[in-house]
């Protein structure tokens, strides 16, 4: 029986009073129906799902360059997060995890009977990742390393030359990194400004920072359409990884919401067909505020 949240910050996030003024969200400024064209006309109340709605996998597949195959869908970034480690841990297994970290994450780790270790991530080092420090904290009990990039809260992305270096470690010491990439659209768009001659610099693997995943098959890439897009409502998430481990996400899938809400799988595929626009909103919206 649980005594205490197993996500403390978002416990409070979820119970604290409505201020007048908010500055405690960490989402875009979420989007209208307006937005989104076409999107009262799109909306059904079915779907067929096979292992995900087909148009959404094969949309998001393509956002990433990779075979469908790949993609597990998830109700958001936290289903995607929990989907992933569903499939890679058990009870009595080790999790290393950053710090400063998100909580959610080592909330779903410690649901599931995991054992959570930290390794830091240091102002004073840039909140860079010392792979081989990290290397020496790995024991026969570790089957998963866990980061966000950019990291949540110091926003440091992680270059191609540590996801290798991480990938490489991965093989060796025979474990997965899941690397939560939730900011990470938007940090390319900030590094590499939409145009009216290239909107977005897709898919992502052209941008600054590459998505982990795509380095290589022990790396997980997590993401949603919330943080870099501003259409949290949808609850559109998603793993990208290996065919077998995304297979197996699906599976955990399968004993948690089994399908997504249609209406919402229907739009989330239309709103990859709109990402240009979207992209360019949310440059506008994120640039003023640096510059604030």
């Amino acid at each position: 029986m649980l005594t205490s949240p197993l996500a403390p910050y978002l416990h409070w996030a979820k119970t604290r009073p409505a201020p007048a003024f908010d500055l405690a969200g960490s989402n875009l400024l979420a989007c209208t129906l307006d937005d989104l064209p076409g999107a009262r006309e799109a909306v059904e109340l079915t779907a067929a799902d096979r292992g995900g709605y087909p148009p959404l996998v094969e949309a998001i597949a393509s956002h990433y360059g990779v075979e469908p195959g790949r993609v597990a869908t998830a109700s958001g970034c936290s289903a995607a997060n929990f989907l992933a480690i569903g499939a890679l841990i058990g009870p009595g297994d080790t999790v290393l995890m950053e710090g400063p970290w998100y909580d959610q994450i080592t909330g779903a780790c410690r649901l599931l009977g995991a054992r959570v270790e930290t390794f830091e991530r240091r102002f004073e080092e840039g909140y860079r990742i010392d792979v081989g420090a990290l290397r020496a904290r790995i024991t026969a009990g570790t089957k998963l390393v866990i980061i966000t990039s950019p990291h949540n809260p110091s926003g440091m992305a992680t270059d191609r030359d540590t996801l290798v270096a991480l990938q490489a470690m991965a093989e060796e010491a025979d474990v997965h990194v899941l690397v939560d990439e939730v900011y990470l659209d938007v940090t390319n768009m900030l590094h590499d400004p939409p145009s009216r001659e290239r909107p977005l610099a897709f898919p992502r693997a052209a941008g600054r920072y590459t998505p982990a995943a795509l380095v290589g098959d022990r790396l997980l890439s997590i993401s949603s359409l919330t943080k870099s897009y501003g259409l949290s409502g949808l609850r559109c998430g998603w793993v990208i990884a290996s065919p077998a481990v995304a297979e197996r996400a699906r599976r955990v899938r399968d004993v948690i919401d089994n399908i997504g809400a249609a209406p919402a799988d229907r739009l989330s595929a239309l709103a990859f067909t709109h990402l240009d626009p979207l992209a360019a909103r949310a440059y506008n919206l994120v640039s003023a505020n640096l510059e604030v």
